[in-house]
């Protein structure tokens, strides 16, 4: 046990962490996070629509997700490159690299062209969460076309042309690379360029609505989440499969077909994460009311409130991080609980969530209500939650006799 803790502690976090630090993966992740606003009013309107399922007078709100919510493609497509050249410190190209981007996002989203050349019709849900993966492909390839083109200048150092000039000649090359490459693939070639990388993608989505997929990836976030490593480094995978599962839901729902993604957040937060990654809160309650130690006492007060809300940091890194006594019960949790989470749905015994609902700071069992509202959720909520405190309890008792042990010492 020794020699695996010193392997991951000296081999394996360290070369996560740096994975993680990447240019482009934080890149990415931030510009990921500067969306989550409209992702969250998206999630609001999920609440104040419910009485529109008792009161037909109540207005229909849904027109505000679609147009924050639903737009997350064309979002990303901008952020990616702008942030990227921050990042890089061409800030005189960041602009111009958001608004190419968006450019040729919106000639790849499928349009449908006239005999002049003109654009006549989109289809809205191009723009939505399900092309979020197409908006990053083409937010790398504008940023590489800026970066290329952002240390070069047709103009001298000590030319007498205004700064502001330089910069629209200097921007105009690469946005014409740029725009002319969606020119080429959808009108010269028709080339469905959009279905081309949703279909690579595809078979990643896919594998995470398995059974084995879904509780595999929950366990590498538990794992690495045991390390200190944030389960933020895999926002690159996870949340644009994640919010394309449930835009497809949604519409799967909307056309009276059976909803099938479970890969989530809607599901991921509302069922087996109680209180956290790695369902955290039946910890902080064992060490406010069964453990005998001081030290365990006194985070479980401290912790108890952040993790009622979901937010499971404090418990994560005051006594799970580094710690073999409480890191293997999180990895176990991570495989067992993902595990009958996966298998309940897919043996349909709870209905799928098919609305966005990305406030995961609402209280259990409120979220597990609002996403899947039926008896048989509420049963699965106390199953997870029994058997991860079983799991917890194993471990934390060992734990905490040691802790008194040092205390009477």
């Amino acid at each position: 046990m020794n020699g695996f803790m010193h392997f991951l502690n000296t081999k394996f976090a360290p070369g996560a962490q740096k994975i993680a630090n990447n240019d482009w993966i934080v890149t990415i992740k931030n510009s990921i996070l500067e969306v989550l606003p409209f992702i969250f009013v998206g999630s609001f309107i999920t609440l104040f629509n419910i009485p529109l399922n008792f009161w037909k007078w109540w207005p229909d709100l849904a027109p505000i997700s679609s147009f924050t919510f639903g737009l997350v493609s064309i979002f990303i497509a901008f952020l990616f490159p702008f942030n990227l050249m921050e990042h890089k410190k061409l800030k005189k190209q960041r602009i111009i690299a958001g608004l190419s981007s968006v450019a040729l996002f919106l000639m790849l989203a499928n349009p449908t062209w006239d005999k002049s050349g003109a654009i006549v019709s989109y289809q809205f849900s191009e723009f939505g969460a399900g092309g979020m993966f197409v908006a990053l492909v083409v937010g790398i390839y504008t940023a590489l076309i800026m970066e290329a083109f952002g240390k070069i200048s047709f103009f001298n150092e000590d030319t007498s042309m205004p700064d502001f000039v330089i910069a629209w000649f200097d921007s105009m090359l690469p946005i014409t690379v740029v725009v002319a490459t969606g020119w080429i693939l959808t009108y010269l070639l028709h080339f469905n360029f959009y279905k081309l990388i949703v279909d690579l993608f595809s078979p990643l989505a896919n594998s995470l609505n398995t059974w084995w997929g879904f509780t595999l990836f929950l366990f590498f976030t538990c794992f690495i989440y045991s390390m200190g490593i944030s389960g933020w480094v895999l926002a690159a995978v996870d949340q644009p499969v994640m919010l394309a599962g449930i835009a497809a839901n949604a519409h799967q729902y909307a056309n009276g077909q059976a909803v099938t993604h479970i890969f989530t957040s809607e599901l991921i937060y509302s069922f087996p994460w109680i209180g956290g990654v790695g369902c955290t809160l039946p910890l902080v309650l064992l060490m406010l009311f069964a453990c005998k130690s001081r030290r365990m006492k006194a985070l479980g007060k401290a912790c108890i409130a952040p993790s009622i809300f979901n937010i499971n940091e404090p418990v994560i890194f005051g006594t799970v991080v580094w710690n073999p006594y409480l890191m293997i019960p999180l990895w176990i949790n991570g495989l067992v609980l993902p595990l009958i989470t996966a298998f309940w749905f897919k043996a349909g015994l709870s209905p799928i969530p098919h609305s966005l609902m990305q406030m995961w700071y609402i209280p259990f069992p409120f979220v597990t209500w609002i996403v899947s509202p039926a008896i048989s959720s509420i049963i699965l909520l106390v199953i997870l939650f029994v058997v991860g405190t079983l799991i917890w309890y194993l471990f934390l008792k060992v734990y905490d006799n040691s802790l008194i042990k040092d205390e009477l010492a």
